[in-house]
């Protein structure tokens, strides 16, 4: 489903030509003449981004943004500032109330598509981490998340200039944050990869190429990636910062620098930092409490069939698709009978990990119970399907399992699939589907797939090779 964009303005023909760039990038764009009905709006239909007229009668911008993240539900939507004026201190006024950006008007297309691009991205992200929070809080297992409080957090700075350095550090620590100062891009990721810091902040002055490739090498590295990036530029360039949205920086901020604005900005990055990280912890905290499987380490029966309803009510209102995999070990009564069950344990510990290494990130590998798992694959339809069951298929019958305490075994399993295909879909039609073409794929003659209620596909092993 395309990213919604809320815009607010007062003046109809703002609202339309707004309406008419979005659309044309295909977003899904609904609009507000007012404050009062954008918060009324975004409490009905929480949009993705929020594009915040600064001048309007009654309640103006400003106020309307600190509403927007006075709201632990609302507080992560980011909202842009669209404004006519152009003093610094106006500009200050609303990244304070907590603003994540600014356009001026009028209003450049590059920018504009660039940045709401780079904010989706960065709520979206966060979004997933949310939603396994929510089903964790439904389940009682830990409280829902509020707001972040402001402190002083840790700063990498990357900057060859030493006067320029200087006097960012002094901005920075005279709000008490720690700053550790790095004059090259190899000293600055080997700082970054300890992932002790809150924000980098990187100077592009001196080779703006040579510091998008260093904020690039930051964004593809597992321990940094998640830390936000604001790029120190000498001069607003369109293009250069869109290439750097686009390269995973979070935020920029221009030369001469305002420390006012560089402490609001990086103020607001430390908050959306630790709120994730919070997000992060409360997630892992949940799993660790009720989530798991004892003998697997994944997920359980309690956390599946919650995290599916959840996902199911997502599809419907968001007309996306689900699939999911039900996965049975071939005669693994057998295993039990000949060798025990520990070493029936044994193969049930190594085909989880098989398992969960064959999947995306965003997927999710469960176990049912017994001997049967479960794969949910968001927005996945059956051609999806189809590609990661060939990829389990072989990564379980090519390679023996060992480590048994006896010689190494020879494993299949097969699989049954069924993908969301209208409303009112419910966790437990969707699993019966799955299951029934589970044993469709047994009686088939095992170490297959079959997909439910479509068009026939049966893969053997042997196509899936």
């Amino acid at each position: 489903m395309p990213a919604r964009v809320l815009i607010v303005d007062d003046v109809p023909a703002n609202l339309k030509v707004l309406e008419a760039k979005l659309s044309q990038h295909y977003y899904e764009v609904m609009t507000a003449p007012d404050g009062p009905s954008a918060l009324a709006r975004i409490g009905e239909e929480p949009p993705d981004i929020v594009l915040l007229d600064v001048m309007m009668p009654g309640m103006d911008g400003y106020e309307v943004c600190r509403r927007i993240k006075a709201n632990s539900e609302t507080a992560h939507i980011p909202v842009v500032m669209v404004t006519s004026l152009t003093e610094q201190s106006e500009r200050i006024s609303g990244l304070e109330s907590g603003a994540d950006d600014f356009l001026t008007k009028p209003i450049n297309d590059v920018a504009l598509i660039s940045r709401v691009r780079s904010l989706i991205r960065l709520k979206q992200m966060m979004d997933e981490t949310r939603q396994r929070s929510r089903t964790g809080a439904q389940l009682g297992l830990i409280g829902m998340e509020g707001l972040v409080a402001d402190s002083p957090g840790q700063i990498l700075l990357v900057e060859s200039n030493a006067v320029v350095a200087g006097k960012i550090t002094e901005a920075l620590a005279s709000h008490g944050h720690g700053v550790s100062v790095a004059t090259d891009a190899a000293n600055g990721f080997e700082q970054a990869c300890t992932g002790a810091f809150d924000t980098i902040l990187v100077g592009a002055r001196q080779d703006v190429a040579e510091s998008f490739r260093f904020c690039g090498h930051l964004r593809s590295h597992e321990t940094c990636r998640a830390i936000p990036i604001v790029l120190i530029m000498e001069q607003h360039d369109v293009s250069a910062v869109s290439k750097a949205l686009e390269l995973g920086v979070t935020d920029y901020i221009v030369h001469p620098i305002d420390p006012n604005e560089l402490r609001v900005r990086t103020r607001t990055q430390i908050r959306r930092k630790r709120y994730q990280d919070r997000l992060r912890e409360d997630f892992n905290r949940s799993l660790s409490m009720a989530f798991t499987d004892s003998l697997t380490g994944i997920y359980n029966r309690r956390y599946l069939m919650a995290h599916l309803g959840t996902l199911l009510g997502q599809c419907e209102s968001d007309s996306q698709t689900l699939a999911v995999l039900m996965i049975d070990i071939d005669r693994f009564k057998s295993i039990n009978d000949t060798y025990g069950h520990a070493v029936g344990d044994g193969v049930l510990r190594q085909l989880a990990n098989r398992l969960s290494i064959s999947i995306r990130s965003s997927d999710l590998v469960a176990r049912l119970g017994g001997e049967e798992f479960v794969i949910v694959l968001p927005s996945a339809t059956e051609e999806t399907a189809v590609v990661v069951a060939k990829r389990i298929l072989d990564a379980v019958a090519s390679t023996p399992f060992e480590k048994l305490a006896v010689q190494p075994l020879s494993v299949t399993v097969s699989l049954g699939a069924a993908v969301t295909d209208q409303a009112g879909e419910t966790v437990d039609s969707l699993l019966q589907r799955a299951d029934q073409a589970l044993y469709a794929a047994k009686a088939a003659g095992r170490n297959r797939m079959i997909i439910a209620a479509g068009r026939p596909a049966s893969i053997p092993r042997a196509a899936a090779g």
